[in-house]
């Protein structure tokens, strides 16, 4: 999305169209001489990589006044909420991984949203079978309670230099002053615009007043999401937590504004202020791993990024790529990825209420045993079987657990191009930050807060729903429980000095766009700005034993290569949207987005060279 330039014309009014409005655009003939943002800088200063250039710029205007990668990172994720609303805002959460650079350590904070309190699961299941997905993810028991808003005011107070209300000025500028509709949001809108039509609030922001989206080239702007910032600009998190806009929040999810005449089936949720109250953001050690020499710094539980990358580079290392052709390494690649994803979906959970064999999965003996069969030629024609880490787990051993059939797998296992977002930066004192933030599906779960101008989550609809109602399962809903996760923010060092920060949008294809991402630079050498832009493949121990693909790389040689081995492809289109930043020995850094998916992005550095 979002390589545009931004709207600042202060002329250009709403004309009483409602709480969110547009205005059709003039014509233009100087439009097709513009200069898009490019999706690759290198400099020194410090510098940011966004989806959207708006973005970028706000975290540049805040390190060039002085401020440090973490400010620049929240100034840039709340100009997000604004400008790519359908993929992350304040209605959501994400997780955070940084390096303080004075401190030499890194941290990570985990502001996943949770499940209300009064969530049993039985709410999910109607006459024995989970609820279906449709009638599920368009309504209040999708709604996690959010943790976007409280995980930017604590990473701003525990890590940042700058106050909440510094922060958000951007933002709120271009809430108010809008910003042109580019073809990826009008195509986002387009994919809600039934969904968005059933409920007033939503219709009023993002439809036109005859309920079709707003075209290419018109102004939208949000004032209720401006009002919104401002509020928590004055009143701080608490503002959102426990005063007016957590009453709003409550109102929605138990009363679903309904248009009138819409004959949707929309369930009402059980969230109440006492849930908003009490939420957390959770500071938590990061997953620690290596792989030839470097050292990767990953989310850990509820995340599952950072233990199944882990995984599988741990299953990869006994494979020189120097060795052997570039397709057998991408089989061993997939292989290992097909390995880490069985593991991943047997034993990952909330560590609130699952002991997951952490240490067990990580270990090099493990990874030993569980990586023989990659030894093998040819591509698996059975899925894989979870391993067995407990021995490996150390005095923490437990029995190895039995995983239910799973009715309905989680959201992101379905549908591979989830609408998250990723922010990358860092800043002339060497602190840097990945982070990675959501509202789930695109749009959330269709409805905005009325007044308030953003969407709320389906984040709930991450967990797995086993075939009975009340089978364990790690990623089973219960109140209070955060979703398992596939966010992916990680930090790569070598000899203690920073090379490379990453991640990337993509449900549960998140893990391994990073993952061949990291293949792509650390074994193939490519540069970063190629990594990420490489044809992706992405094998995630799927029923039909196929890995989905690109088209581009469905049509590489090497499928070709990995087809006489016996891999099939799926074409699912475009997968993710990495953003990141490669940290060079002389001091520079280069700032990389995506060239082409999602409409590319944007990257920037406070002083550019040459």
């Amino acid at each position: 999305m979002r390589r545009l330039l931004f709207s600042v014309s202060a002329s250009l009014l709403c004309l009483g169209l409602g709480p969110g409005c547009a205005t059709s655009p003039a014509p233009r003939p100087e439009a097709a001489a513009r200069t898009l943002p490019a999706s690759t800088a290198t400099g020194r200063g410090g510098g940011a990589a966004t989806v959207d250039v708006r973005a970028t710029s706000a975290a540049l205007e805040v390190l060039r006044s002085g401020g440090n990668a973490v400010d620049a990172a929240v100034a840039a994720a709340s100009v997000l909420g604004v400008t790519d609303p359908y993929s992350c805002g304040i209605g959501g959460g994400g997780f955070l991984v940084a390096y303080l650079a004075r401190e030499g350590r890194v941290v990570t904070l985990d502001h996943r949203e949770t499940a209300p309190a009064g969530l049993e699961r039985a709410l999910l299941y109607e006459n024995g079978a989970p609820l279906p997905f449709g009638e599920l993810v368009t309504s209040g028991l999708s709604v996690g309670v959010p943790g976007s808003l409280l995980g930017w005011s604590e990473a701003l107070r525990r890590y940042g230099s700058r106050s909440l209300a510094e922060v958000l000025q951007p933002a709120i500028r271009v809430a108010e002053q809008g910003f042109e509709v580019d073809a990826t949001f009008h195509e986002q809108t387009r994919h809600n615009v039934e969904r968005f039509r059933d409920f007033t609030p939503s219709a009023a922001l993002f439809l036109g007043p005859d309920g079709r989206p707003w075209p290419v080239g018109a102004t939208f702007k949000n004032p209720g999401l401006a009002r919104t910032y401002r509020l928590v600009a004055e009143g701080g998190a608490p503002v959102f937590y426990r005063g007016e806009i957590a009453r709003a929040i409550v109102s929605t999810v138990t009363r679903p504004p309904l248009a009138p005449g819409a004959s949707r089936t929309v369930r009402p949720g059980v969230m109440r202020m006492e849930d908003l109250a009490r939420y957390e953001a959770i500071v938590r050690p990061p997953v620690t791993s290596t792989y030839r020499g470097y050292t990767l710094y990953g989310m850990g539980s509820p995340g599952s990024g950072g233990v199944t990358l882990a995984l599988t580079l741990n299953l990869l290392e006994a494979h020189a790529p120097a060795s052997l052709s570039r397709a057998e390494f991408l089989h061993r690649y997939l292989e290992a990825s097909r390995l880490a994803f069985a593991d991943r979906n047997a034993f990952l959970g909330d560590p609130a209420f699952v002991s997951a064999p952490e240490a067990g999965l990580l270990s090099r003996e493990y990874a030993v045993r569980r990586g023989a069969t990659l030894e093998g030629t040819r591509a698996s024609t059975t899925a894989a079987l979870p391993g067995n880490p407990f021995p490996h787990q150390g005095p923490a051993r437990a029995v190895l657990p039995r995983v239910p059939e799973v009715a309905r797998p989680a959201a992101e296992e379905q549908v591979p191009n989830k609408e998250t977002t990723h922010i990358t930066t860092s800043d002339a004192a060497g602190n840097i930050v990945a982070y990675t933030c959501t509202i789930e599906g695109e749009g959330g779960n269709g409805m905005v807060v009325p007044g308030y101008g953003f969407l709320l989550n389906n984040e709930l609809t991450d967990f797995d729903l086993p075939a009975a109602v009340d089978a364990p399962h790690p990623n089973a809903p219960a109140p209070g429980k955060r979703p398992r996760s596939s966010m992916s923010p990680v930090l790569v060092f070598k000899d203690g000095a920073p090379v490379l920060a990453l991640g990337s949008p993509g449900g549960a294809t998140i893990i391994t766009t990073v993952g061949q991402t990291l293949v792509n630079h650390l074994d193939f050498g490519m540069p970063i700005e190629q990594a990420l832009a490489a044809p992706r493949v992405s094998q995630r121990n799927s029923p039909d034993h196929r890995s989905q693909a690109e088209p581009a790389f469905i049509a590489s040689p090497e499928a070709a290569a990995l087809g006489e081995l016996g891999h099939g492809f799926t074409d699912v289109g475009p997968m993710g949207a990495l953003t990141a930043i490669r940290f060079h020995p002389d001091g520079t850094v280069t700032a990389a987005a995506e060239p082409t998916r999602r409409g590319g992005g944007s990257a920037m550095v406070v002083e550019p060279v040459k």
